[in-house]
């Protein structure tokens, strides 16, 4: 069954899907411990959303189930103000194409070096901030990946575009 590590690992595979890295160096740029790579990812191969043979990721399966499940499978609430970093719909790309209205504080990963001040959304895993620390696009794949599962029906839609055009740059999913 895919949970949410199995969503972050074919994340940050997605997001270096140009490179093609081994399991160990993609565990490296996540932060996580190789093991868990090769079951995420022997998980995901079950399921057809990646395919050991050529190391890529089902883009058109990805887009499916993060648009669809991730909600379902990792659910965001929100939670108590913090000082942190800018996550979901407060963090690019999806920040430039959302705005927020009335007084509600933006969602945030807690951090002590957070710069923000806002509501708590805790990240679909704990070593998401460092790892989107040292890599845009492992960045900027999550805070689309965050809005889909924690954000109303606009934010959805938005981030659902969002993510459709990431996947389409990567190479795997045609632009209608």
């Amino acid at each position: 069954m895919i949970d949410s590590r199995d969503i972050y690992v074919l994340a940050g595979a997605v997001a270096s899907q140009r490179e093609a890295p081994s399991l160990r160096e993609l565990a490296a740029e996540l932060h996580v411990d190789h093991t868990l790579v090769h079951r995420a990812l022997g998980r995901a191969a079950e399921a057809g959303l990646y395919s050991p043979a050529s190391r890529s990721v089902s883009l058109p399966a990805f887009e499916e189930l993060v648009v669809h499940a991730a909600r379902f499978i990792a659910p965001a609430p929100r939670g108590a103000l913090v000082a942190g970093g800018p996550a979901a719909w407060a963090a690019a790309p999806v920040s430039s194409r959302i705005r927020e209205a009335g007084g509600d504080p933006p969602p945030v990963w807690p951090s002590a070096k957070g710069s923000v001040r806002g509501q708590t959304l805790e990240p679909i895993h704990p070593s998401a901030p460092e790892a989107s620390a040292e890599h845009r696009e492992v960045r900027e794949l999550l805070a689309v990946i965050d809005s889909l599962r924690a954000g109303d029906l606009r934010v959805r839609k938005v981030a659902a575009e969002l993510l459709h055009d990431q996947l389409a740059a990567a190479g795997g999913v045609p632009v209608p």
